[in-house]
C-alpha cells in the first residue's frame, strides 16, 4: 500500500485554487528557495506517513463546504510531484467518491510525460515560476529553471488549465527586463487562465530560526503596492508584445 509523506493539512484554504479547499501539504522538495516560508518541508524523509484512506477520512467531514463553494482538493508542498503516484491515486479517489475539483500546486521541477498519470486527473495546475532568468533562478532556488519552463510548455501543448504564480521579491526578480521576459514567455503559452503576483513576506522567518538556519533574505522588505502594480504592468506589457507579434504573423484573428 502506497503511503504519502505528509507535512500538514488545511481544511478551509481560500487562496490555492477556486472556492474553499482542502489543502494537503506534501513533505519533501528539491528546491531551496531563499524566501521559502516552509523550509521544514524540504527534508525528503520527514513528515507523517498516511494511507490514502486516512487522508480521505480527513477530507470527508468538509465535503459540503467544498461542493457548495465550487472548491475542492489542492495538493501542495513541499513539492507534490515528488509523490506523483500517491497524489494521482488521491485525486482519482476524490473524483470517484465525491466528484471533487482537483488542483496541483507545483514548482514544475519534473517532467510532464513522467507524471502524466497525475496530470490526467488534475483539473487545474498552479505553476510557480520563480525567475525567468536561469542564472538568477539558480541563485534563488539552487536549481536551473529549464524543467519549470518545459513543464509550462508541456501544459500549454496539452491544453491543461493553469494559473501561473510569481513571488515578487524586491531586488531579486524585480528587474524590468526580467518581468518583460516573463510576460513574453507567458504570452506564448496556451491555457493560462490566470496570472498572479504573490508579494514576498517574512512570515516564515521563525521557521528558519527554529531550524537554526541563517535566513538568506534578512532585511529584504516586502514589495510596496506600487512595486506590485509596476510588476503586473511589465508582465502584461510582455504578454501584449507576444500577442501583437502573433497578430502580425496572422496567427490570431
Amino acid at each position: 500500500m502506497i503511503k504519502g509523506h505528509i507535512h500538514s493539512l488545511e481544511t478551509f484554504g481560500t487562496v490555492d485554487g477556486p472556492g474553499i479547499r482542502f489543502v494537503l501539504f506534501m513533505q519533501g522538495c528539491l528546491l531551496k528557495c531563499q524566501y521559502c516560508h516552509n523550509p521544514d518541508t524540504w527534508n525528503l524523509e520527514g513528515g507523517k506517513d498516511m494511507t490514502l484512506e486516512e487522508v480521505l477520512a480527513e477530507i470527508e467531514p468538509y465535503i459540503s463546504y467544498y461542493r457548495t463553494s465550487g472548491g475542492g482538493l489542492t495538493v501542495s508542498g513541499g513539492e507534490a510531484t515528488l509523490q506523483a503516484h500517491f497524489v494521482a491515486d488521491l485525486f482519482r479517489a476524490v473524483k470517484e467518491r465525491w466528484n471533487l475539483h482537483t488542483t496541483l500546486d507545483t514548482n514544475g521541477y519534473n517532467e510532464g510525460d513522467k507524471i502524466k498519470g497525475l496530470l490526467d486527473v488534475t483539473d487545474l495546475v498552479l505553476l510557480d515560476l520563480k525567475h525567468i532568468d536561469n542564472e538568477k533562478h539558480i541563485k534563488l532556488t539552487g536549481k536551473p529553471n529549464d524543467k519549470m519552463l518545459a513543464m509550462a510548455k508541456w501544459l500549454s501543448d496539452h491544453n491543461r488549465p493553469m494559473w501561473i504564480r510569481h513571488v515578487l521579491v524586491p531586488g531579486i526578480n524585480t528587474d524590468e527586463e526580467d518581468l518583460l521576459e516573463l510576460g513574453r514567455f507567458i504570452g506564448g503559452l496556451n491555457a493560462v487562465e490566470k496570472f498572479e503576483i504573490l508579494p514576498y513576506h517574512q512570515m516564515g522567518i521563525y521557521k528558519w530560526e527554529a531550524l537554526k538556519w541563517a535566513y538568506p533574505l534578512e532585511g529584504v522588505p516586502s514589495p510596496t503596492p506600487e512595486e506590485v502594480t509596476r510588476a503586473y504592468q511589465l508582465v502584461e506589457q510582455g504578454m501584449k508584445e507576444i500577442a501583437a507579434d502573433k497578430a502580425v504573423m496572422g496567427l490570431t484573428s
